[in-house]
């Protein structure tokens, strides 16, 4: 979830990616189709790759989304992605449940462009796609993760405890919602209910154990508070690392370029490890 201009407290100074040597359309296991961007990283065809999943309201094009990869390209190659619903992709976003599949086509392309390691970095509702993706992914030659990084991820479903968060659940529910999120915020939003309802982030955690997990959050996140990171690192029984942030807000916008060094580093030396 991350709507608004860019937080002025993330104090970037990094270069924006503004040329994406590769640029495709995936195909989701459904046959969405997905629109993805490549930056090979600072030593081309080698090491890990890192695939950010956007909160949200975002696409791959978006600024803090541009600026978040053009950090993570400083020590790995980046695969940006928009997800159904969003930017140039095919779909409508199901905010959170179907956009697994997205995220295993992501992956997928990683490992054809001849990285062995992928890992995956989420934002907000990007956050939760990690994670169930991780779960459910296990395993498998092509789509699996081999480290994740959930960022401003919630815990459970249906929160409805901040503001911010009723708010989006009056954009997703209604159809004046939806239609604002289609005109105002870029987002074309499925309009029947979750059937069945998917696993949630906190019930996936669990699951995703030896894969290495990592759970970012600001102690400052309006949407989010601090019981949602604490409750997946708990479900993780000591398989998660758990940076509580002080001072941040919510995802993207919120982290600040030292932030998304700090998590950069941990996702290649993680996509490194044998």
């Amino acid at each position: 979830m991350t709507w608004g201009p860019a937080d002025e407290k993330s104090g970037s100074s990094v270069r924006p990616i503004t040329e994406r040597p590769l640029r495709v359309m995936l195909r989701a296991q459904d046959g969405t189709a997905i629109d993805a961007a490549y930056e090979p990283g600072p030593v081309p065809g080698e090491g890990p790759a890192i695939v950010l999943a956007h909160g949200f309201t975002g696409d791959l094009e978006r600024p803090h989304v541009r600026r978040a990869a053009a950090v993570f390209a400083q020590r790995a190659a980046v695969i940006t992605f928009s997800f159904r619903g969003h930017g140039r992709s095919g779909g409508r976003s199901t905010v959170g449940d179907r956009e697994v599949l997205d995220l295993a086509a992501a992956v997928a392309w990683a490992r054809r462009l001849g990285h062995a390691r992928v890992v995956t970095v989420g934002f907000s509702m990007g956050g939760s796609v990690v994670l169930r993706h991780a779960a459910s992914h296990r395993g498998r030659t092509e789509a699996r993760t081999d480290a994740v990084v959930a960022v401003s991820a919630p815990a459970r479903w249906f929160y409805r405890g901040t503001a911010p968060m009723r708010r989006l659940h009056w954009v997703v529910t209604r159809p004046t919602g939806r239609m604002v999120g289609r005109v105002g915020l870029r987002t074309r939003i499925h309009p029947y209910d979750w059937d069945p309802v998917p696993l949630s982030p906190v019930e996936s955690v669990p699951l995703i154990a030896p894969t290495p997990l990592l759970v970012v959050h600001g102690d400052r996140d309006p949407y989010f508070p601090v019981d949602h990171p604490r409750m997946l690192a708990e479900a993780a029984d000591g398989g998660a690392e758990l940076w509580l942030e002080p001072g941040m807000g919510h995802a993207e916008h919120a982290a600040s370029d030292a932030l998304l060094g700090r998590i950069g580093a941990w996702a290649a030396a993680a996509g490194a490890a044998q």
